[in-house]
């Protein structure tokens, strides 16, 4: 009877202790971590499947993404979305460190992680698809259509992670903003950590993804992308790819009106790289402006149009680059504000390149109008450039001459120009 009393003391003792221990349980893995900060850009699926692969190989505990993003290009982040929703690795987003947002584009990234957290005072929100006005201003963008696939987008993801849909929507469709301590409250993210390894305290002992997260004490290890994916992040940056193509076109103009000097190949060189960097997805009218406009520039510089064909090409080249502009919906998703610096950084060159045609126009026209300078030469003084017996070469204001002297001259006299018959000067030896 006493044994049989024992038992389950003894069982609970144990149960205890095995209770114990797994509290006390340390990560034996890795955790590593993506930087995930900049412009949403073709570059950004690479980086994060060459992290997952990364992953695998380590067998990370689980995978976390450092945003802070205005956000970006749309199909890369529904692709970003598939990877994680294939990913066997538990994927944790992260809006880090304080003072960064995760805006549009990265917002959706966030809603569509296994985990989601933020730091203190870093803002999640303004999705809601908008577009450059003809003034330069911002207005929304009323194709149903394609936001109702992107509220459908985001509000599913909100659901399957069992966050609040309503307020998914409205990211959306109201330009709704929070910050870390309303979206926790709104049940948009589950943690607030003021560092990765505070969440990783924090998210210790979650399941996810059919995996007992021991995350408490974990390694966390910063993933560092091969040369030629940082080198295409930088590229792929659409303001960078801009301003190449437009460096590119320009350089190409001086190329062609100072052949010999190496610009053309610089331009073709910067042309090649900003064709890369936006994957070749380029506004084909745009470049017909931009180079209708170069060609008219280019036909000033060998015409008498007093700028009429430099002004004309001017504005085809402005033009151009407004349509360049890569923030166009729903290829850019991003807030209007960083659409206005995109603009402005790419409109900037064609406004200085305009102030500078202008300029030389104006002095163009100043020589051409100009009064009729009578050439002075009677009386002026010269040197004679070798012996006039009578005739040679004398040395007149930094130019060579023909002279024809009255009586002989020495090489190295100063001469007195009497009168000049076209092209040549009639000298006497200066009297002494």
């Amino acid at each position: 009877m006493n044994r049989g009393r024992r038992m389950p003391a003894r069982m609970l003792g144990i149960a205890l202790l095995f209770l114990l221990i797994a509290g006390q349980a340390q990560a034996t893995g890795n955790v590593l971590m993506v930087d995930m900060k900049g412009t949403i850009t073709p570059a950004s699926d690479d980086i994060l499947s060459a992290a997952l692969e990364r992953a695998r190989a380590e067998d990370s505990l689980a995978l976390i993404l450092l945003l802070d993003t205005p956000g970006g290009g749309l199909a890369e982040t529904t692709e970003i979305l598939r990877l994680i929703d294939e990913s066997k690795i538990p994927v944790i987003g992260y809006v880090h460190p304080e003072g960064a947002v995760a805006w549009s584009a990265g917002t959706i990234i966030l809603i569509g992680t296994d985990l989601a957290a933020m730091a203190p005072h870093t803002i999640i929100g303004s999705a809601q698809p908008v577009q450059l006005s003809p003034t330069g201003g911002t207005v929304p963008v009323n194709d149903s259509k394609t936001t109702n696939a992107i509220v459908a987008l985001i509000e599913e993801k909100a659901r399957k992670h069992g966050r609040n849909t309503t307020a998914a929507r409205e990211f959306v469709l109201s330009n709704l903003n929070l910050n870390a301590d309303e979206a926790k409250s709104f049940r948009v993210i589950e943690h607030i950590a003021s560092s990765p390894e505070e969440l990783m305290d924090q998210i210790n002992g979650t399941r996810i993804k059919n995996t007992t997260l021991i995350t408490q004490g974990a390694d966390l290890k910063l993933f560092e992308p091969p040369i030629n994916l940082l080198f295409l992040k930088l590229l792929s940056d659409p303001t960078i790819a801009g301003l190449l193509m437009l460096i590119g076109l320009y350089s190409l103009i001086y190329g062609f009106s100072s052949p010999g000097m190496g610009a053309e190949v610089f331009g073709l060189t910067a042309l090649a790289l900003g064709l890369i960097g936006l994957g070749f997805n380029v506004n084909v009218g745009a470049i017909f402006l931009i180079l209708l406009g170069l060609g008219l520039i280019l036909a000033e510089l060998h015409s008498h149009t007093f700028g009429a064909l430099a002004v004309a090409g001017l504005i085809c080249v402005i033009v151009g680059s407004i349509l360049f502009v890569p923030t166009s919906f729903p290829e850019w998703y991003v807030p209007g504000s960083y659409q206005r610096s995109m603009a402005l950084a790419l409109i900037l060159p064609s406004l200085i390149l305009g102030l500078f045609m202008a300029f030389a126009i104006y002095k163009v026209a100043l020589a051409r109008f100009a009064p009729v300078v009578v050439d002075v030469f009677e009386g002026e003084e010269a040197v004679a450039l070798d012996r006039l017996d009578p005739k040679g070469y004398v040395l007149f204001q930094g130019e060579y001459w023909q002279a024809e002297a009255e009586g002989t001259v020495e090489m190295g006299e100063k001469v007195t120009i009497m009168s000049r018959e076209g092209s040549k000067l009639r000298v006497m030896a200066k009297q002494r």
